[in-house]
């Protein structure tokens, strides 16, 4: 009985890992629909991210002569990272093989560790848009992350554990009801995920405009296969972040250890209804707001951590503790 749980975690991991990568463009590519439909324009199909992707693998890779190893490793590095990052989120059923380490903790130790790498290769060429783009990336990582750490405090606080499996098992019994704190929480990491992201109104995802980009200024002097994965990794940690919103705040239909099959389908159509709405919901903010100045960034960010911290003060006081 044990080795058949084993064997159905480790299958219901693969495929897990194969879904979010299946669907991260797909759900790029829808954004992209939704906004060109709003604004009155036919846009690109729902494929054309496949088809980038695919028409980046086939190109050479160009190479600036000064380029160093790490500039060569990171592509792969970030990619690996963000990957197996959500490759921890549950997204239809929490029986899965990485379930031990599926922690808050360790999400947000890859996501630093995969924007470490990529700011650091941002700079290796010397180029003044890399540069740029870089310490842009970490001004935005530090007043990102703390806001982030306080989401998790808040949670833990109130499950009394970082662990996403017993997260989601902790808000599938009914007894967490109406909470302003964890209403607080989600809107704070709604805000940090529209900052990770790259999204409006922090950064604009589809200009090269030099005084506002911030991602695509890291990346400016990558080319092919090596474009292709960080591109794919910034698709894959869009799809990360609202499988994270949707497991913390939104588990329903989550299939739980010992469910069978029906379950199991329940929580495949479940999660990918939950991206196709966060598509929409993400095109008709975007398309809602204007991008703001740089030197927003740390109101908008700031405005992040201080509703998290208020909401982690609420849950401490309304806990007793």
């Amino acid at each position: 009985m044990i080795f058949i749980q084993a064997l159905l975690a480790g299958i219901y991991q693969v495929v897990q890992m194969l879904l979010v990568l299946a669907v991260a463009p797909g759900l790029v590519g829808l954004v992209r629909v939704v906004k060109a439909r709003l604004i009155g324009r036919r846009g690109p199909p729902l494929i054309q991210p496949y088809l980038d992707l695919h028409r980046l693998l086939r190109k050479e890779v160009v190479l600036a002569d000064n380029a160093s190893w790490l500039f060569r490793v990171t592509p792969y590095l970030v990619f690996t990272a963000i990957w197996l990052a959500a490759a921890l989120v549950p997204t239809f059923t929490t029986a899965l093989a990485l379930t031990a380490t599926a922690d808050l903790i360790a999400l947000v130790a890859l996501l630093a560790s995969a924007r470490f790498f990529l700011a650091l290769a941002g700079m290796d060429v010397g180029t003044s848009f890399g540069g740029l783009g870089s310490s842009r990336e970490m001004m935005i990582a530090a007043l990102a992350e703390p806001a982030m750490l306080m989401v998790i405090f808040s949670i833990a606080i109130l499950v009394r554990t970082t662990s996403l499996s017993m997260i989601v098992d902790f808000m599938l019994d009914g007894e967490v009801g109406l909470r302003i704190s964890l209403a607080l929480a989600a809107i704070s990491l709604l805000m940090v995920a529209i900052a990770e992201n790259g999204r409006i109104p922090v950064d604009n995802p589809a200009t090269h405009l030099e005084l506002t980009m911030v991602h695509e200024a890291m990346v400016l002097e990558y080319s092919g296969r090596h474009l292709a994965l960080i591109e794919a990794a910034a698709m894959l940690k869009l799809a990360l972040y609202m499988a994270l919103i949707g497991c913390v705040f939104l588990p329903w239909g989550i299939a739980q250890p010992g469910d069978g099959p029906l379950a199991i389908l329940i929580g495949l159509v479940t999660f990918v209804l939950k991206l196709a709405c966060g598509a929409v919901a993400l095109a008709v903010f975007e398309t809602s707001i204007a991008k703001m100045r740089v030197f927003r960034y740390g109101e908008f960010l700031g405005g992040a951590l201080l509703l998290s911290l208020l909401g982690a003060i609420f849950l401490y006081v309304s806990t007793g503790l």
